[in-house]
């Protein structure tokens, strides 16, 4: 009964109506783009980008600008350059995410360092902090949202051909690479917009636990993003009232509610229990 009253405490304040309402976006965002990118291999791109995002909260903070104005054309960039390097260096993927993440890091580093006064802000956007979302951060989510939802849908066919055969869509004229850099800029985009609640150093595992879970019971391409949906959108709401209950961080307390989640239905379907 406490815990129930806590949490029709917590719906009265403002940065938790704001928490949930982004991170329910975030959560959205990540499953329609985790299906693409994790079938594709790519999921390690996010992780990549995440740590470029550290370095363009620093240097946010120290321009006194909007991290998540930023934030999206930096890691866009980023993400570009990683795929530029893949394409023109005979560079494998992996190293060219390591080589432009670990850049970025140092950067990041750097900044702090020499910028004193803003470590302590800097420190909510490498974990996450749902007291950091202010009412312009709710406006910006909302389109950047649609936006990210929306092309998804639009090329969901485009997205799919190449998913499912790359080669095959190419040789069929559709314009693989172009598709390629489309789903790179939707994943630079989904974590910019990550990192106010879940945080630079978490944004990537919303990215991917949503998606192996449901991998483990979904039959079918389109029922996997909705049950990836479901399974993500569930564990942000939870995590945010849990972290307000338990006073946990919330950024943590989302990604291992994820994880538990995925341990349970890898359990499951090991037992027969489901199938996929």
């Amino acid at each position: 009964m406490e815990t129930i009253n806590l949490i029709i405490e917590a719906l009265s304040f403002t940065f938790i109506q704001r928490a949930l309402i982004v991170g329910t976006l975030i959560a959205l965002c990540c499953a329609f783009l985790g299906c693409f990118l994790v079938l594709r291999k790519l999921s390690m791109i996010g992780d990549g980008l995440a740590h470029v995002s550290f370095a363009t909260a620093a240097l946010a903070l120290l321009l006194g600008a909007s991290p998540l104005l930023v934030s999206i054309p930096l890691v866009a960039m980023a993400s570009f350059a990683i795929l530029a390097l893949s394409e023109r260096s005979q560079m494998h993927g992996d190293a060219a995410i390591g080589l432009v993440s670990s850049f970025a890091i140092a950067i990041g580093v750097l900044i702090a360092s020499l910028a004193q006064g803003f470590n302590v802000d800097l420190m909510s956007f490498l974990f996450g902090s749902i007291l950091v979302i202010s009412h312009a951060d709710v406006m910006i989510s909302l389109v950047l949202a649609v936006i990210i939802i929306g092309a998804v849908i639009f090329f969901y066919n485009q997205l799919f051909a190449v998913t499912y055969d790359e080669d095959f869509a190419h040789v069929s004229g559709l314009n693989t690479r172009l598709v390629t850099y489309l789903t790179a800029m939707l994943t630079a985009m989904t974590i910019a917009l990550g990192i106010r609640v879940v945080g630079t150093m978490l944004i990537s595992s919303l990215i991917i636990f949503p998606t192996v879970t449901a991998l483990q019971i979904a039959r079918g391409f389109k029922s996997t993003i909705a049950v990836a949906a479901i399974i993500s959108v569930t564990c942000v709401v939870l995590g945010v009232f849990a972290s307000y209950v338990f006073n946990l961080p919330t950024g943590a307390t989302i990604v291992l509610l994820n994880a538990a989640m995925f341990a349970l239905f890898a359990t499951l379907r090991k037992l027969g229990a489901i199938g996929g």
